[in-house]
Order: C-alpha cells, then sequence, then structure tokens
C-alpha cells in the first residue's frame, strides 16, 4: 500500500512539473485567464465556413426546388444552386434527403449543414441563421379547376391540407387561424405530391402550399388546377443553417450574388421556367 500510495505522489508531483514546463515553453506571460482562452471556441470566433464538404437537407418530394428526377437522380433549382455553390467554394456537396420533421435535429447535430429547399424564412428568424433571402415567395391556395371554388370564403366546410410543418400550417394555425375555423378540417401530410393526389381524387377540397409548387402543379397540369387569388401570406426562401453559422450564411450569400452578376441564377431560372420558376422572383441583389 506504502509503495503503491508513494508511486501515485510522484506520479502527481511529476505531471505538475511537466504542466509547468509546457507553459514556460508556450513563452506566454503568467495570467489569470484559462488557458484555451485563445482559441476559436473560448472567444466566440465563427470558424462555420471551414469546411470541405456541404451537406444539403432537402425534401425530396418538394419539386421543383429538390426531387427526384425521370432518370433516378436528385435534381431540382436549389439543388443545382448548392451545387453551383459548392463548387465556387471549394467544397464538396452532398445531397441528403431528410424527413422534415427531423431537420432540425439533424442540423443541430451536424448531420446536414444547411436546409436548402424552399426554405421559408420568415417566423423562423429566432430558429436559424440565414442567409439572406433570394427568392420571392407567398402562400396560397390551390383547388380543382372545376370547382367552383373562387374566393377563400368558399372554403367554408371545406376540407383543406398541407404538409406537416410548412410554412402554409404556420400562416393557417396563425395569422391566417380565423379563415381555418372556417373549413370542416384542415388536414397535415408528409410531402406535397400526395397531397396533389388527394385533390386530384377528391378526398380533399383545396392545397394549402407554397406559390413555387402551385405553379409547379399547375405548370405540369395546366387544365387541372386553378389557384385562388388571394395569397395567405407572402414571404421569401432563404438557406437555413446551425444558429450561430454567420460566416457560412455570408459565404453561401456572397456567391449567389456573384452567380447573379455572371447570369448563372438567371440561366438557372430558364432551365427550371417549365417548372414555373421566374428570375422575376429572384430577390437577391
Amino acid at each position: 500500500m506504502k509503495r503503491s500510495r508513494l508511486f501515485t505522489m510522484l506520479a502527481a508531483t511529476m505531471a505538475l512539473v511537466c504542466a509547468f514546463a509546457l507553459a514556460a515553453c508556450g513563452g506566454s506571460p503568467a495570467s489569470d485567464e484559462p488557458a484555451d482562452s485563445g482559441s476559436a471556441a473560448a472567444s466566440g470566433a465563427d470558424n462555420s465556413a471551414d469546411i470541405t464538404e456541404l451537406i444539403v437537407g432537402f425534401d425530396q418530394a418538394y419539386p421543383p426546388y429538390g426531387f427526384v428526377g425521370d432518370d433516378g437522380e436528385f435534381t431540382g433549382f436549389d439543388l443545382d444552386l448548392a451545387a453551383e455553390v459548392s463548387q465556387r467554394c471549394g467544397w464538396e456537396v452532398t445531397y441528403e434527403p431528410i424527413d422534415w420533421d427531423a431537420k432540425d435535429t439533424l442540423l443541430d447535430s451536424g448531420a446536414i449543414s444547411c436546409i436548402w429547399n424552399g426554405f421559408t424564412m420568415e417566423g423562423r428568424e429566432d430558429d436559424y441563421t440565414f442567409s439572406e433571402p433570394y427568392m420571392l415567395n407567398g402562400q396560397v391556395v390551390v383547388v380543382k379547376a372545376d370547382s367552383g371554388i373562387e374566393s377563400f370564403d368558399d372554403l367554408a366546410g371545406k376540407t383543406v391540407i398541407t404538409q406537416v410543418d410548412s410554412a402554409a400550417l404556420d400562416v393557417l394555425e396563425g395569422d391566417q387561424a380565423d379563415l381555418a375555423a372556417t373549413f370542416a378540417s384542415l388536414e397535415q401530410i408528409g410531402e406535397y405530391n400526395t397531397a396533389f393526389m388527394q385533390l386530384e381524387s377528391g378526398a380533399v377540397d383545396a392545397v394549402a402550399c407554397d406559390l413555387s409548387i402551385a405553379e409547379y402543379q399547375m405548370a405540369a397540369n395546366p387544365d387541372a388546377y386553378a389557384q385562388l387569388p388571394d395569397m395567405l401570406s407572402e414571404e421569401h426562401y432563404a438557406v437555413g443553417f446551425k444558429k450561430g453559422n454567420q460566416q457560412l450564411a455570408d459565404k453561401v450569400t456572397e456567391t449567389l450574388r456573384e452567380m447573379d452578376v455572371d447570369g448563372t441564377i438567371e440561366e438557372l431560372c430558364n432551365k427550371y421556367a417549365e417548372y414555373g420558376i421566374s428570375y422575376d422572383n429572384w430577390v437577391l441583389e
């Protein structure tokens, strides 16, 4: 026991001597500050743009911003934006289709770098660090063209469906709660493609969704659907990052601006024009 205790005391003493020796080798004057006070973590420095891979979290059933193309590959306006930004910044881009309900957990854990998928920023400013807004959006209501529904008043007693945790749901539970109270029911579903299938089948009377989604569906089925003339709300799309990742958000914003100046943005808008994307709705200058 004595030998063991002596050994322990000697080890502790040597550790203390080594600690002083290391401090002396550092050449820093003695200070009351913690030894790591100059580190990025301790100083609050934002190194979020120091990445080699941009992992883009997106809903793979959200055309035209992110979806599975006819060739089985991921495609979409936002995914193309992310790929071009990554190439210019020297990052590898990875597309990560996510469960929309799990987006916050995935972002906070670092499993994804950002949410880039027609992501509405209004009402979410306290939860994410955003790039500057780049695209005008709004929340609208789409009905079957022959439904006879022509205004919000005609939705009284009707069944309306929207995507779970969507901007449209936020509006209908918030500023437009009085309107939603007139519905027979407000249903929620995992993704909009199925919502429009239900509209087509007559299972629901209307879909509340993003303007971009409405434009995409109406472009694909010009005689099937009609958009009600009034908007539920008007808002903007931005890229959402983990709270505090301002440097990464600024880098993406700066690169998007460069892409607009050299004409790349307009080219991508034209590429997806048949899906309802318009350069007129680009707002980042």
